[in-house]
């Protein structure tokens, strides 16, 4: 017998544990595959130990299980303990299953022909590795779900009349990511945001809608390309605006992120538009070596139709089903991210998707998209760290080399480690951007807007400017924090005499300043 099955452990993978244990499920595969193959995979968020203690317990990163659960000494057995107690992981799962070969699932089977947990590894089995295994089919048995509803979200159910389950997986064997349900994605999908959006707009005007739509359209475009650290021309910026604006319209597929990659690039800025052909990353090179220095690793060049047929395949699976359409919009966007399939614009595409796919699948009657570059700008430490809980854990699996173009070469197999990941933590982040969205940057601009309308009128009452004059009045007022200095006024605004400019300067702080 191996001795994985019998140490205990204090620390496992640089974490402590909170008392001595057995490792058991994933925590035991881990090791399995570490002694084994060499094997190292990404560490779950949450792994589970077994104690001689009669108490269990969850404390942080780690389910404390007393020995009665510890599942017997063998690698099959820690996989249904991991499907009962710890949800799906599918990356952890497919390196298993190599590791073990048909055997074990077959004597599984023949041993509990018609048990949920045999079928649910039956069918993972052949899903996973597209290996069909030579057992008796079962003849009866209720059908059962594959991804248990109670640990993750689970997708739109199709039976699979072979093993008898239900394969309700967000997703393909190509690109599958998976959200676990946490105290905070349970209070998001309860709180009513839609609702609330729609109640911030209700009773308004039409055009003090429409104008702010606008308005934020443009913010949108704006924040997305500030957040790559890009300050476009006013024109590339409204152009951007108007894709976004558009959102939902076409259905998704690689022709239309290409187009979408022409409008926020332009073609003649890039040789080699569409999927790259060449590896890449994002990061920095060595000032002396001129050597990589990695942050993210994007996905093979070579991997990418695959990937990106899975992830297409996903949103069309997804759009098509009543999964919460927000954890269908991180789902794509940030799969699509950590994929990189494109040189230049993935960032900027990213976000756009989040529109796409709530417009798509109307998330939200209101006349606008969500502004959701702009929430993400003033999160943006959050944001970076939501795409580096992605990316850090990588870059020590992905062994590459530099090429003479002082490019990352991969020389391992990377395509699961973009197919199967926990999303959990880019979900949440997302629903945030959604909440912020809502509750802050919406009715902020429409606030604005009213304010400005009122203070626009007042000078309408006091001057004879043009609506251009009066618009330029308005945002020097703002800048200067409600005073229009004495050489403004002479250089753009002669016509106005002191009492005009005080009773103007009076209503500003009057309608701005005012504490609501």
């Amino acid at each position: 017998m191996s001795n994985y099955f019998l140490k205990e452990i204090s620390h496992f993978l640089g974490r402590t544990t909170p008392e001595r244990g057995r490792p058991i499920g994933y925590s035991l595969l881990i090791r399995a595959l570490l002694e084994e193959r060499d094997r190292v995979v990404p560490v779950p968020e949450r792994l589970a130990i077994s104690t001689e203690k009669q108490t269990r317990y969850d404390s942080g990163s780690w389910q404390v299980f007393p020995s009665q659960y510890r599942p017997k000494d063998n690698l099959i057995s820690h996989v249904v303990f991991a499907l009962k107690y710890e949800g799906l992981d599918l990356l952890i799962l497919k390196e298993t299953f190599k590791l073990t070969g048909p055997d074990p699932v077959r004597d599984l089977l023949e041993k509990e022909p018609t048990g949920k947990y045999s079928r649910r590894i039956w069918f993972l089995y052949e899903w996973l590795l597209d290996d069909k295994i030579e057992v008796a089919e079962p003849k009866a048995g209720n059908y059962v779900d594959v991804l248990d509803p109670r640990h993750q979200y689970p997708g739109p159910s199709r039976n699979s009349t072979r093993h008898r389950v239900r394969n309700n997986l967000p997703g393909t064997v190509e690109f599958c990511p998976l959200i676990f349900r946490t105290e905070k994605l349970e209070e998001y999908g309860k709180a009513g945001l839609v609702d609330l959006a729609e109640r911030t707009i209700e009773g308004r005007d039409n055009d003090l809608i429409r104008r702010a739509a606008a308005f934020l359209l443009l913010r949108d475009s704006k924040a997305s390309f500030e957040i790559e650290g890009e300050y476009p021309p006013e024109m590339r910026a409204r152009n951007w605006s108007r894709a976004i604006g558009q959102a939902g319209r076409r259905p998704l597929s690689l022709g239309e992120l290409e187009r979408l990659q022409d409008i926020v690039i332009g073609s003649s800025k890039l040789r080699n538009m569409g999927l790259r052909e060449r590896e890449g990353f994002i990061g920095e090179h060595d000032r002396r070596t001129l050597s990589p220095i990695p942050d993210h690793i994007s996905a093979r060049a070579k991997d990418l139709p695959s990937l990106m047929r899975g992830l297409l395949e996903t949103d069309k699976l997804l759009q098509e089903s009543d999964y919460d359409p927000v954890l269908a919009a991180a789902t794509i966007a940030f799969g699509f991210v950590f994929i990189h399939p494109f040189a230049d614009g993935n960032g900027r595409i990213h976000r756009y998707l989040v529109h796409h796919i709530l417009a798509r699948s109307g998330y939200s009657k209101m006349p606008f998209a969500f502004p959701v570059s702009a929430a993400i700008q003033s999160k943006i430490v959050e944001y970076q760290d939501v795409l580096e809980t992605f990316s850090e854990p990588r870059l020590d699996l992905i062994e590459w080399e530099t090429d003479p173009g002082h490019n990352v070469r991969i020389v391992n197999e990377t395509a699961d480690l973009y197919r199967y990941f926990d999303l959990t933590p880019q979900a949440e982040f997302l629903y945030e951007c959604i909440e912020e969205t809502v509750t802050r940057v919406i009715p902020e601009e429409l606030a604005y807007l009213e304010k400005y309308d009122r203070l626009f009128g007042v000078i309408s009452g006091v001057a004879s400017l043009p609506n251009t004059k009066a618009d330029l009045l308005i945002k020097l007022l703002i800048q200067n924090r409600g005073k229009l200095s004495q050489r403004k006024r002479i250089e753009h605004f002669e016509e106005l005499n002191p009492e005009a400019v005080k009773a103007i300067e009076d209503s500003y702080r009057d309608i701005f300043l005012e504490v609501p």
